[in-house]
């Protein structure tokens, strides 16, 4: 039930996220030069406002409508459901989102079972006039059905849920919708609330009276900001050093999502941003906030430009509270109630949110045609509407790249049912693979189950800085690497063989030999047991990767690793789990991820790493963990 939920309400949000462009014009025009706008005086002010009301009235419906319809249908479906939205718009005064959302699908489910149905009979030489005259009869009977039923029906719904808000306003209730919001967005319904729901009922709202509260309920970043700067202060050990990252994204990027795992580490943290976000509506309620558009992505930079003249002070207070009401009530909560939880646990639960299956993702098989590393100039990432996990997958890997010293390859990030035809290589979520394989058949597809650091970004980024490079022999290749600097781990810091000792021990001597290499000061190495004993460093696989706390990293001096293999295992941690090899890990700045994607390369299950440590071969270790293998 749960996906059927989540698949309707991506499909709802991929109708009006990839249109939110237009949204975001209509409100700046409106804001600028309504009569009552920043410019509404100016001279050509008039003219210029002429456009708001056809933009809102048909340009935008439309929109919607031909993206609806193309998403089942293709071209043929974006024209029937345009046609189809139109009849609709053409019944009544009223706005017609609703209408559109309804219209567009239709009208792409029509044309495409049409499609269907004369596979195989259309007389040669005739494909033209069948394809031309079935959207044309199509379109034209679902708009004049749409007229006299679909129209007049929209106009009741928006009526219903328009009272329904109203309702709640009236009767100082509003405040109470973020107790289904918050829950809600982790479960990654947030842009099919927002854009689904808030997005149509407030651009009328906002026709109407020049601004709107709707607008702010589910993209107030202020929630989500409380939260993390809770887990700043109250946090513990790697919680704690990545929320401030994380804060800034959430907040200046509006990539709302980057803060679920942190709720789904300690559920009971999401009374946090429930509370926080009823406080901020109260507040907006109370001083009159709202926006004139819809904010996309919910970023302090989207809430400020969509804010009308004369709103900053109630819009800048709503945020303000709902982040103040939600850091105390989420630091109270950590701090008496909380649990240690593991960061990477609970991203694997958002992937398993969003894709409907559990555990860390293992690099997972490409499907699709076959591509060679020296062809490619273009990999997209895809996602139902191209926005948001997406393009962050895209910087992450365009960035990889970049440091890969690999040229020539454009990463981009578009909707799945948009794939370009010219890539060779599409990433996209794992659920949305066939899809992927359907808009583009040539391109090969890597499915993965987490746009955000999936261990696949680092064996593509591997294979096409091998591929793209100079051919030659392994030692080459080595000479290279050491020239460069950029050897990881030095054979001098590899035993293999050690007999099973505690695991404070084998902490204290990955220590002293990072220490003896010059990687790290004396203050470092011993950091590394508080490190252990505040979040187990046993990453499972067979694997523990003892490193320091985030207050001495300025005590490294290089990135580098130590690698020792207990062939008899050491028990790790409360728990007991088993752990035949240990790695000591120093690593300067963001070069940490770059060291761990290597080390789940190598050891991405409890085979890998044992057969790594029963081969008892130092040379093999030296050139996997290098990427000389």
């Amino acid at each position: 039930m749960k996906e059927r939920v989540q698949k309707f309400g991506r499909f709802l949000s991929g109708m009006v996220m990839p249109n939110i462009g237009a949204f975001i014009a209509w409100g700046l025009i409106a804001a600028l030069f309504i009569p009552d706008g920043w410019l509404g005086k100016w001279g050509p002010a008039s003219t210029i406002n002429n456009m708001v009301v056809p933009m809102l009235s048909y340009l935008l419906p439309i929109l919607i409508g031909y993206t609806g319809g193309r998403a089942i249908g293709g071209q043929k479906g974006a024209v029937t459901g345009a046609l189809a939205t139109l009849g609709a718009i053409a019944s009544t005064s009223s706005t017609m989102f609703i209408g559109a959302m309804i219209c567009g699908p239709l009208g792409g489910w029509c044309i495409k079972k049409f499609d269907e149905k004369m596979q195989g009979h259309i007389p040669a030489g005739f494909e033209m006039v069948v394809n031309n005259f079935s959207v044309g009869i199509i379109g034209g009977i679902l708009s004049i059905l749409s007229i006299f039923v679909i129209g007049p029906a929209c106009v009741v719904i928006t009526n219903v849920l328009g009272a329904g808000v109203g309702f709640l306003v009236n009767h100082s209730l509003l405040p109470l919708t973020a107790v289904l919001v918050e829950p809600a967005k982790v479960l990654f319904l947030n842009n099919a609330i927002n854009h689904g729901v808030f997005t149509p009922i407030g651009t009328a709202e906002a026709q109407e009276i020049g601004k709107s509260i709707l607008f702010m309920i589910e993209s107030n970043p202020g929630p989500g900001l409380g939260l993390l700067l809770a887990y700043c202060v109250a946090g513990k050990g790697e919680t704690r050093s990545s929320a401030g990252a994380a804060a800034v994204i959430q907040f200046v990027g509006g990539i709302h999502e980057i803060y679920f795992p942190y709720v789904l580490m300690n559920p009971i943290v999401i009374l946090g941003p429930m509370v926080g976000n009823i406080a901020g509506i109260f507040t907006l309620s109370l001083l009159g906030g709202g926006l004139v558009a819809a904010a996309s992505p919910g970023s302090i930079i989207a809430e400020l430009l969509m804010t009308p003249k004369g709103g900053y002070f109630a819009n800048i207070a709503g945020i303000a509270v709902a982040a103040a009401v939600s850091f105390f009530i989420s630091a109270f909560l950590l701090k008496f109630f909380g649990k240690d939880a593991s960061l990477e646990e609970a991203q694997a639960q958002v992937a398993a949110s969003k894709a409907a299956s559990k555990g860390q993702a293992a690099p997972a098989a490409a499907t699709g045609a076959v591509v060679h590393a020296k062809d490619v100039k273009k990999i997209v990432f895809a996602c139902d509407a191209g926005m948001g996990s997406s393009a962050m997958g895209a910087t992450m890997v365009r960035n990889k790249l970049k440091d890969a010293g690999v040229t020539g390859i454009e990463v981009i990030h578009a909707p799945v049912s948009e794939i370009p035809k010219d890539c060779q290589i599409v990433v996209t979520h794992h659920e949305l693979a066939h899809r992927a394989v359907a808009s583009n058949p040539n391109a090969r597809v890597i499915p993965i189950k987490n746009f955000m650091g999936a261990p696949e970004y680092e064996t593509l980024v591997k294979e096409l800085a091998e591929g793209r490079g100079a051919s030659g022999a392994a030692p080459v290749i080595e000479e290279k690497a050491q020239s460069s600097g950029k050897i990881l781990l030095e054979k001098k810091n590899i035993i293999i063989g050690c007999p099973s000792v505690k695991s404070d021990e084998a902490i204290i001597r990955c220590g002293k030999m990072l220490v003896e290499s010059g990687y790290v000061d004396q203050k470092y190495a011993d950091a590394m047991i508080q490190r252990d004993r505040e979040f187990s460093v046993a990453i499972g696989c067979h694997v523990a990767i003892p490193h320091g706390t985030v207050e001495v990293k300025n005590n490294i001096s290089r990135t580098g690793i130590v690698a020792l293999t207990y062939p008899d295992g050491i028990p790790w941690g409360d728990e007991g789990e088993v752990v035949k090899l240990v790695i000591g890990i120093a690593a300067l700045g963001e070069e940490h991820i770059d060291v761990l994607g290597r080390i789940s390369e190598v050891c991405g299950t409890d085979e890998d790493t044992d057969a790594l440590v029963a081969a008892a071969d130092a040379e093999m270790i030296y050139r996997k963990f290098n990427g000389l293998e």
